[in-house]
C-alpha cells in the first residue's frame, strides 16, 4: 500500500509526464512476456526463452537502484527527473504486486519458483 500511495502522490503533485511514466513503470515488466522465443509450454508455465528476461526485470535491485541514483542525476531544478523517479516507484509496484499475489521469480523451465 506505501507503494501505491507513494506513486500516485508523486503522479499527483508533479502531474505532467510524470502521470504516464508511473504507469508505463507499473505495466513495462510485464511487457518482457512478449520478448523471446515462444516455445512450447504448459498453463502456467513460462516458455524458457522468455525467463531470463523476465526474471531481470522482475527483481526490485533495478528500480531501488533507480530510485537512489536518480535523484542526483544533472538537470534543471530538483524536480528535473521526477518522470524517471516516479517510473522506478511504478516498477517497484508492480514487482511488489506480483509478489503479494504469489507471483515471484521464474525457474530455469519457466515454473514458478
Amino acid at each position: 500500500m506505501f507503494l501505491l500511495a507513494w506513486t500516485v502522490l508523486e503522479m499527483v503533485n508533479h502531474g505532467g509526464g510524470t502521470i504516464p511514466l508511473g504507469i508505463v513503470g507499473f505495466i513495462a515488466p510485464d511487457l518482457t512476456l512478449f520478448v523471446g522465443p515462444a516455445g512450447p509450454h504448459e498453463p502456467g508455465q513460462l516458455p524458457r526463452g522468455k525467463v531470463a528476461a523476465y526474471n531481470l526485470v522482475h527483481r526490485p535491485i533495478g528500480p531501488v537502484l533507480g530510485l537512489v541514483v536518480v535523484p542526483f542525476l544533472p538537470g534543471d531544478g530538483p524536480g528535473a527527473n521526477v518522470g524517471l523517479f516516479t517510473f522506478a516507484l511504478g516498477w517497484l509496484l508492480h514487482i511488489a504486486s506480483d509478489r503479494a499475489l504469489g507471483y515471484g521469480l521464474r525457474t530455469a523451465d519457466g515454473w514458478q519458483r
